[in-house]
């Protein structure tokens, strides 16, 4: 089964997520930065080269939060990953997404997200 990794990035009792390119599968959509675990690779070691490669920052610390399976209509089930980040150095940089935010976490329903991500976002925001 394909593993995600969604990165949970806290500052000032914010959150900072990310909406897709409108050229991506899931035009537009907000997600947490993150993306697929390669071959070889742990789930910490997959956030940090994801967050490296979309935000330029360097992860130093996480923790796993939550995990579960979800499929997408058509495809294959993935294990989705929700690990918190605990320590990093340097400031997040838009490198891949249509817009970035730094978004409070009660206002986080109010963003189109993935639809993989709502299972998560309902016990985050409880």
């Amino acid at each position: 089964m394909v593993q995600v990794v969604a990165a949970i990035l806290e500052r000032d009792g914010r959150i900072l997520i990310g909406q897709r390119q409108a050229t991506q599968p899931h035009p537009l959509k907000w997600e947490f930065p993150g993306g697929k675990v390669e071959d070889g690779e742990s789930p910490e070691e997959a956030l940090k080269r994801e967050l490296s490669e979309e935000l330029d920052l360097e992860v130093l610390g996480s923790t796993e939060i939550s995990r579960y399976s979800y499929r997408y209509p058509g495809k294959n089930p993935i294990e989705l990953i929700f690990l918190r980040v605990t320590d990093s150095r340097g400031e997040p940089r838009n490198r891949i997404f249509h817009d970035l935010r730094w978004a409070l976490p009660e206002t986080l329903a109010s963003f189109d997200f993935l639809e993989g991500d709502t299972q998560f976002l309902r016990q985050f925001t409880k």
